[in-house]
């Protein structure tokens, strides 16, 4: 009796507990502030609901019903790395996806794919994709005729988990090596995404590897309630175009403990990005993690809700960047970095309003995408560039409520770095350096000093 009693109080305080799920938590203590050493009452609160949840799935979870488990290799996959086994990967999945809870394995070799995408709504409740070997993309431009823009994707798959210790390679050298940005004599063209998410709601992927992606890695797109860890991402430094986690048009999106080097963006985040938090992000080789490009070619673009909190940046071209076009409209706001290391980065700091990826010199226009409430907090290490921080902002819609608050940016094997400001409204709290060089004191809401570059 007594044990039944525990288990019963155990149960009711996991209700309990899981009740106070992350997204009512962000409508409560959104803003909220840090206590000294980082941590939020969200953070404190999320300590107390993770092992509860834990320990629920280990009492048995709310679905005591056992998985049906679909090998792939019963399906006519051979494995060696040479065997065409898209037919095999079609046969298991469809099996998969219609039974009511599944897991698809993938074992140790290495399956050698065309594209193929793995297509929903599926009849299971859940679905994992177990990958412990390697999925290898085919190398034959021809095989991406029907659409020259992706190699794998999941589609309209719903409570989905992505996991293993394998690996997604996307082979992607024949691309690299036909691409405008390698030789200018050449059209520029789109090359394959390695792995797409698609429309794919309440979504975990986790503990892979994903390298040598024609172009980029892994996007997701139109999707919401999306958990990402563990992941390991790698390219040459010298592959175009080859961003290695892509975020598009995607809600409550939560990205940990990873590390990406590749030949572009670590991390891209583009329109429609809402509420994505980044922690304990490595990035390098690359060009650092952006917000952007938005507004490209007139267009109307919106990202709001981003964090990246406790990234290390190492050798990168830049770290933390916000980068639009002009003539756009929209907006990129509430933004906060915090706790970032920069070690040899050429651009630390950067925000460029004025944005133009072309040959010829791109024309002024009066519109552009708004740019306010950046926070820049807790920022320190060395600058490869004597302007460790710039803001080249809109002359018709300067940067409002930037805030840089402790940052520490020398240059790299000593020395003062600069910073170069144009059009930006911004105050200090804290030491920060460097810091632009002309500015006007003015009050705070909380009665402090800071300060706005006129």
């Amino acid at each position: 009796m007594a044990l039944q009693r525990n288990l019963s109080f155990i149960m009711i305080m996991i209700s309990f507990v899981a009740c106070y799920n992350e997204d009512l938590l962000s409508s409560i203590v959104e803003d909220s502030p840090y206590i000294y050493d980082g941590v939020t009452f969200k953070d404190f609160i999320k300590q107390i609901v993770d092992p509860a949840l834990s320990l629920e799935s280990k009492l048995g979870g709310l679905s005591p019903t056992s998985a049906k488990t679909f090998n792939v290799d019963d399906y006519g996959a051979q494995g060696d790395g040479k065997t065409d086994d898209t037919q095999a990967f079609k046969k298991v999945w469809e099996a998969a996806c219609s039974s009511k809870k599944s897991v698809l394995v993938v074992a140790e070799k290495n399956y050698l794919l065309k594209p193929f995408t793995f297509s929903g709504p599926c009849k299971s409740n859940t679905i994992t994709v177990q990958i412990s070997g390697s999925l290898v993309a085919s190398d034959n431009p021809s095989d991406y005729n029907q659409d020259p823009t992706h190699w794998l994707m999941f589609d309209s798959v719903q409570k989905l988990t992505v996991k293993g210790g394998g690996a997604i390679d996307g082979n992607g050298n024949i691309w690299w090596q036909n691409s405008c940005k390698k030789n200018k004599k050449l059209p520029c063209k789109n090359a394959p995404t390695a792995l797409t998410l698609y429309k794919c709601n309440n979504l975990v992927v986790e503990d892979l590897t994903i390298k040598n992606g024609q172009q980029i890695h892994l996007q997701f797109q139109d999707s919401s309630n999306v958990r990402v860890s563990g992941l390991n991402v790698t390219a040459p430094e010298d592959s175009p175009n080859t961003d290695g986690i892509h975020v598009t048009n995607t809600e409550n999106i939560r990205i940990s403990s990873s590390f990406v080097g590749t030949g572009d963006d670590c991390i891209s985040i583009v329109d429609g990005s809402k509420n994505l938090q980044a922690t304990d992000i490595t990035c390098g080789p690359g060009h650092g993690i952006s917000i952007g490009s938005l507004g490209e070619d007139g267009s109307k673009q919106f990202v709001s809700g981003i964090t990246v909190k406790g990234a290390k940046f190492s050798g990168t071209t830049n770290g933390v960047r916000i980068k639009t076009w002009q003539g756009g409209s929209g907006s990129a706001s509430n933004i906060k970095f915090q706790n970032i290391q920069m070690k040899n980065v050429s651009n630390p700091i950067i925000i460029d309003q004025n944005y133009c990826d072309q040959e010829s010199p791109c024309q002024e226009q009066k519109s552009a995408v708004e740019i306010r409430n950046v926070l820049y907090q807790n920022i320190k290490g060395t600058s490869a560039s004597d302007v460790a921080m710039e803001f080249n902002c809109s002359k018709n819609s300067p940067c409002q409520g930037i805030v840089l608050q402790n940052i520490d940016l020398q240059l790299e094997g000593g020395g003062e770095a600069k910073a170069s400001c144009n059009n930006v409204k911004l105050s200090y709290k804290g030491n920060v350096k460097p810091r632009c060089s002309k500015y006007i004191e003015e009050v705070n809401e909380d009665g402090g000093f800071g300060s706005t570059y006129i």
